[in-house]
């Protein structure tokens, strides 16, 4: 099948378009984390705005045959009031993104499968992986936020200071940092940090 007649072009067109809303969707989702004071789910919005970024391109990159067309799409997105809770924002991300990954890019690799564009088949395939594992991430911090435990673990919990790097071991966060005296939104267990570790 020639690529420009093909159902897969359309899609990689759809999933650009869902990719970077999901961008922005996160960007407006970490600003009311922040507003909110929770700021290691802000950082969380920001770094998985930034792996959106990253699909969005790799989708273009797909479509780079048809450089200078506009395709034509028709889809459905969804809408989100940046005035929710940050644990209704984390829930809403969560739906949109097991969505991605269990229905909307095993659609799309079956589709390319069968037109046989496999390499484009891949990479859905690939991409609804990480789709998952950004829903079960923003699925656990809802959690923690619906359950009030943000900020509490168990007794030797390992807390982090995003500002200052101060590690507490205790039942919860302190109220305070005790060396930057940044507020308790800066804590996070150490644990769920390694989205912080430099790319290699």
């Amino acid at each position: 099948m020639e690529f420009r007649e093909s159902r897969t072009r359309e899609n990689l067109m759809r999933a650009f378009a869902g990719e970077s809303q999901a961008r922005n969707r996160y960007t407006f989702a970490a600003s009311a984390a922040r507003s909110a004071g929770l700021h290691w789910v802000e950082r969380v919005f920001k770094f998985t705005a930034d792996q959106e970024k990253e699909h969005a391109e790799i989708f273009m990159k797909l479509l780079a045959q048809c450089e200078g067309e506009n395709i034509h799409i028709e889809g459905s997105y969804p809408v989100e009031n940046t005035a929710w809770t940050p644990d209704r924002l984390l829930r809403s991300a969560q739906h949109n993104e097991y969505e991605e990954a269990q229905s909307v890019y095993p659609s799309f690799a079956q589709v390319a499968r069968e037109e046989g564009f496999l390499a484009v088949a891949t990479t859905f395939d690939m991409i609804a992986a990480i789709e998952q594992t950004h829903g079960d991430r923003f699925g656990q911090l809802a959690r923690r936020a619906e359950e009030n435990r943000m900020f509490a673990g168990g007794e030797q919990t390992q807390w982090l200071c995003l500002n200052c790097g101060h590690v507490h071991i205790g039942a919860q966060a302190p109220t305070l940092c005790p060396v930057c005296k940044h507020a308790q939104g800066y804590f996070v267990r150490v644990e769920t940090t390694e989205i912080l570790a430099p790319k290699s």
